[in-house]
């Protein structure tokens, strides 16, 4: 608790550092961590001072425990309302035993997100249809999961990609609504979306890609009728590789494998080109 304090301290400061702040010209500018993974939590401030957003409400999926969560902060610093779903009882059990479970206005499901209960799962929350902030991070349908998505319009989208995959191939994994990561390959490079596919998705749902963290894993998406003062980007342009090493071998341990040779690892895996709807294989 006392740690919890002392982030939330230093976010506070930050985050009325980037409230003062003038348009960005990239969102990188904004980043620093309080309870995100990486540097997420400054973009969110910077985009939710300078955008109008009428419901102070998140879903976020593929939250784990939520000790580390794109939204947490913006929970507990904003105090917005929100919902989290994650696939593991325990997960869930332990964000409900939490003090901020009961402080803040939180529900914590228990849940495997695929294209038939998405809409369901959210809905059953009982929140206004344009939400404030969705993140999709489910390692796997997060393409198909929100391409699914009809009932609501998010302000602000948040949407993991695979830079594995490259900037300039409309790639994602083939929808398999049991899909596992660690099942599916054992490098645990096999999984989710390209850049380019979430940006063709993008712009048919009517949003705007603004950028995406250093980090090289989530990508921020506005609705094009809120985009104001953003600075909106090509995927080229936005594009970042990430640059951490997570492959695994056939036993589960690290093999630190970079760059373009990441490809090579999942050669002969099978993708769906999302702008030719076929299966391609990885060569």
């Amino acid at each position: 608790m006392s740690d919890d304090n002392e982030k939330m301290m230093l976010g506070k400061l930050l985050s009325n550092q980037i409230k003062s702040a003038g348009r960005l010209i990239n969102i990188h500018d904004a980043e620093f961590k309080v309870f995100s993974q990486w540097g997420d939590d400054g973009i969110i401030q910077y985009l939710i001072h300078r955008l109008e957003i009428p419901n102070k409400t998140f879903v976020e999926f593929g939250v784990n425990n939520y000790e580390e969560a794109n939204t947490r902060f913006l929970l507990m610093n904003n105090n917005w309302r929100g919902m989290v779903m994650d696939s593991s009882p325990a997960n869930v059990k332990h964000i409900k035993e939490r003090y901020y479970y009961w402080q803040y206005d939180l529900l914590a499901v228990d849940a495997l997100v695929d294209t038939e209960n998405v809409n369901a799962l959210i809905s059953k929350a009982g929140f206004n249809p344009e939400l404030g902030l969705l993140h999709i991070d489910i390692d796997g349908n997060d393409y198909w999961v929100w391409k699914s998505i009809h009932f609501f319009n998010p302000v602000i989208v948040i949407l993991e990609y695979n830079s594995v995959f490259g900037i300039d191939k409309p790639w994602t994994i083939p929808y398999d609504p049991k899909f596992s990561r660690t099942v599916a390959h054992h490098s645990n490079l096999y999984y989710g979306a390209s850049l380019l596919s979430l940006c063709d998705l993008a712009d048919e749902k009517g949003y705007d890609f603004v950028g995406c963290n250093t980090a090289g894993n989530n990508a921020f998406f506005i609705r094009k009728d809120k985009t104001r003062d953003i600075t909106v980007l090509s995927p080229e342009e936005g594009y970042v590789i990430s640059n951490f090493s997570e492959s695994r071998n056939e036993t589960g341990r690290l093999t630190y494998v970079r760059g373009r040779d990441r490809l090579t690892e999942i050669r002969g895996m099978r993708v769906h080109n999302t702008r030719t709807n076929k299966i391609e294989t990885l060569e």
